[in-house]
């Protein structure tokens, strides 16, 4: 429940001052009224006691007159009621003279009031607008700070998102680098493979150049020698045909034929890998 405002507080404790204050103002009226004409009683019957006197001490003046009849101007107890009543109406005027005063003083009181109030008014009307642009001021803030609540738990979200895909590629990327260890390593190992057997495949070439080039030299000396062979046989001897109808030089080659294989056959039938 809001607090009341000044001026609602301000009204509740003069109503409750005014309250205490008039609570037994009826009994003082009273107390007063009755103080008044215990007065007036109290004079009166003190100057109907002189009257009273005053005849005992004039027998001659004793016939007793009824207020109010034409005889009997000078009559002391017609005289004391009079005074008693000009007494009266003394303390009537001065009382309303009083009441007139005071009737004055609570007008102004009263304009003074009216002011006071419409100044209070006045200023309750700032406060009020104050207080409005305020609290409007306050749910703009209000609205601004759940929209960055909102903006920040966004980016929160955002980041965890983040995080977790940096995580997936960090793994990712994890493997990828022990994959590309593994097919370095891989790659080294064939590498290494291919080297190995591309030098096994150069020394079988130069195993097979060092023979052809041997076998050549062989081939060669036997042509050589063949060839010398028949021009010794030619000069010397000429051609006398053997038994078999084959000369004696071609008997030798077929003879070495048939044993082993010529130096030409065997060159012809290598190739350059062995």
């Amino acid at each position: 429940m809001a607090e009341p405002s000044w001026q609602e507080l301000l009204r509740l404790r003069l109503t409750e001052r005014n309250a205490k204050q008039n609570a037994f103002a009826s009994i003082i009226e009273q107390y007063r009224r009755l103080a008044q004409q215990t007065k007036l009683l109290k004079e009166r019957n003190a100057s109907l006691l002189k009257a009273v006197g005053s005849v005992r001490a004039n027998p001659s003046s004793s016939t007793v007159h009824i207020p109010g009849t034409t005889s009997g101007e000078d009559n002391p107890v017609r005289a004391a009621y009079m005074a008693s009543l000009e007494s009266q109406i003394s303390s009537l005027r001065d009382e309303l003279a009083t009441v007139y005063k005071t009737q004055g003083q609570n007008a102004q009181r009263l304009l003074a009031m009216n002011e006071t109030l419409r100044e209070k008014e006045e200023a309750s009307r700032i406060e009020s607008e104050n207080l409005r642009k305020a609290r409007e001021e306050i749910a703009h803030l209000r609205r601004k700070v759940d929209q960055h609540a909102e903006l920040m738990a966004e980016k929160d979200r955002t980041a965890q998102v983040l995080h977790d895909e940096i995580n997936t590629l960090q793994l990712e990327l994890g493997q990828i680098e022990e994959r590309n260890q593994i097919l370095t390593k891989d790659n080294a190992k064939l590498l290494q493979r291919w080297l190995d057997d591309k030098q096994a495949q150069a020394n079988k070439m130069n195993e097979a150049n060092d023979f052809y080039e041997d076998m050549r030299s062989r081939h060669e000396a036997v042509i050589n020698w063949r060839d010398g062979g028949e021009g010794i046989l030619a000069s010397g001897n000429g051609t006398s045909p053997s038994g078999n109808g084959i000369k004696e030089g071609e008997s030798t080659a077929q003879t070495l034929m048939d044993g082993t294989k010529s130096q030409g056959d065997m060159i012809s039938e290598q190739t350059p890998n062995g």
